[in-house]
């Protein structure tokens, strides 16, 4: 059953209706496993107001799922390379849907963060399943790339429609609802699998090693804990030991993959630069895409004074760019070698960055949504190649493996780019509003309109007139300046990642690109 990765004399077999019919089935986990984790920030203020969550409940009942979703990962992707990618994928989506019948009837703060961390670890079994599903359903190397482009696109409807959706369920019905959304799809799924999509299990396999799959957890979560505890806290102690902790165990962890027969992680792959530098320029051009974008939302709706609804009309066009830029990559790759098409979305998704930095002039909002068109059509072709060559650089009995790596790499790249591009932001954001906040302010007050741009809107609001209005304009505009600093970061990091494909992939000569 292996898969070339070059020509052949003998061509591979091509797809047909079913592999189709069943790559349009895995996509619908996809789109539910994004929307999961943008759906909810539209409902916590109804939420709030029903289960009365603490502060740091709050940060939990969002953070957890994206934060098990990551630590489950690569535990998942190896458990199905051994029981079984469909059976896998069939046991996430039971768990899933009743972890979501679970959370739209929470009665309190603590089972809902119960009930998403389920939600988390089942979401995990979707991502690799599908995508080394799909290594084994297309067989042709071109199929394969368009396939994985229609995974990847997957992804971004899921994040598009998700606050859509949610801002439209929430309009008549209760918070909980948004949740519910999953179950009807999960249900669809288990029905049509056992149908359309085919099984594959490596059948030389060994158990899975607990004490790997444990360190392996520990390891990611240490780190992106960490890294999320940078983001909401700045530095620290605390985040500072749970980092060091989550690399010394990922230290160990790779130690015991070298002694293994069957490792959870082949670190051989990570030799190849198909595999290692696909790797960072997918997790460079992720942490520009979390860093920024979350940062987008916030101008829009605190700067801008728009309604949740309002500004994720005004999103909506950057996620279809998203979904256009990666059905286009297969097609480009067609006639230009990977890396370049990889290098030359890069060098757009910088130069929008770059186009960004003019968000404080007079067309602020055109520009705005310009730069973050251009964004997501110069990203949406390097997610989908550096995937493809991720998963085409392994054996096809370790695909799970590997799409496991792959989406651990993604979720290391949003910690990151909101935990440095985040302390960024507040550091200039402090900077600025230490100046105009003024001497007789309470200290509570003066604390919280210096923390965050939405603390600033809130103190503000309590002030009278003419107070409350200089802050709220002090705000905005630190937090605008703040942005565009961060745009130039954003720039450079895109345009290096950009090099980086190039020079690193430019060799690498994936059966795709041959005619």
């Amino acid at each position: 059953m292996e898969i070339p990765m070059t020509t052949t004399t003998e061509a591979p077999a091509k797809a047909g209706n079913r592999e189709w019919i069943g790559l349009a089935v895995l996509a619908l986990p996809c789109v539910i496993y994004s929307m999961d984790l943008t759906v909810l920030n539209l409902a916590v203020p109804q939420l709030s107001e029903q289960l009365k969550p603490s502060a740091s409940q709050l940060l939990w009942i969002i953070d957890i799922y994206g934060f098990f979703v990551a630590g489950s990962l690569i535990i998942m992707g190896n458990l199905g390379d051994r029981i079984g990618r469909r059976k896998l994928l069939m046991i996430g989506a039971v768990a899933f849907g009743l972890a979501s019948i679970f959370a739209a009837f929470a009665s309190d703060a603590v089972t809902l963060i119960i009930a998403r961390a389920i939600l988390g670890i089942a979401g995990a079994t979707l991502a690799p399943s599908t995508l080394s599903l799909i290594r084994n359903m297309f067989h042709d190397p071109r199929e394969r790339t368009t396939a994985i482009g229609i995974w990847v696109a997957a992804f971004s409807v899921g994040g598009a429609i998700g606050p859509l959706f949610g801002g439209v369920l929430l309009e008549h019905f209760w918070w909980g609802s948004v949740f519910l959304v999953n179950v009807p799809i999960m249900i669809l799924l288990l029905a049509v699998a056992p149908v359309l999509l085919p099984e594959f299990r490596d059948e030389t396999a060994t158990p899975l090693d607990i004490a790997s799959a444990a360190m392996s957890l520990i390891a990611v979560l240490a780190v992106i804990y960490g890294l999320k505890q940078f983001a909401e806290h700045g530095m620290g102690w605390q985040p500072a030991l749970s980092v060091i902790v989550g690399v010394a165990v990922a230290l160990l962890f790779a130690r015991r993959q070298r002694q293994l027969s069957h490792p959870l992680i082949d670190f051989t792959l990570f030799r190849k630069p198909a595999f290692s530098a696909s790797l960072t320029v997918y997790m460079l051009g992720v942490l520009v895409a979390f860093g920024f974008f979350l940062f987008i939302s916030q101008y829009l709706q605190l700067v801008l004074a728009m309604r949740p609804l309002e500004a994720s009309l005004w999103m909506l066009p950057s996620g279809l760019s998203f979904i256009l830029g990666s059905m286009l990559a297969p097609k480009i790759v067609r006639s230009f070698h990977p890396a370049y098409v990889m290098a030359g979305g890069l060098a757009i998704a910088g130069l929008a960055c770059l186009l960004l930095t003019q968000i404080d002039s007079t067309y602020g909002l055109a520009i705005l949504i310009a730069g973050f068109i251009l964004m997501s059509l110069g990203l949406a072709p390097a997610f989908t190649l550096t995937t493809d060559l991720v998963v085409n650089a392994a054996p096809p009995e370790r695909a799970g493996a590997a799409a496991a790596i792959s989406e651990t790499s993604a979720e290391f790249g949003g910690a990151l780019g909101i935990a440095v591009l985040g302390s960024i932001m507040t550091a200039i954001y402090r900077g600025a509003m230490s100046k105009v906040i003024p001497a007789d302010l309470p200290h509570e007050a003066a604390e919280a309109a210096l923390g965050t741009l939405g603390g600033a809107v809130a103190v503000a609001a309590e002030l009278p007139g003419e107070t409350g209005a200089l802050i709220l304009a002090a705000a905005r505009t630190a937090f605008t300046e703040a942005l565009v600093i961060t745009a130039v970061i954003c720039a450079v990091i895109a345009l290096t990642a950009a090099l980086l494909a190039a020079f690193m992939l430019r060799r690498v000569e994936p059966a795709a690109h041959h005619n």
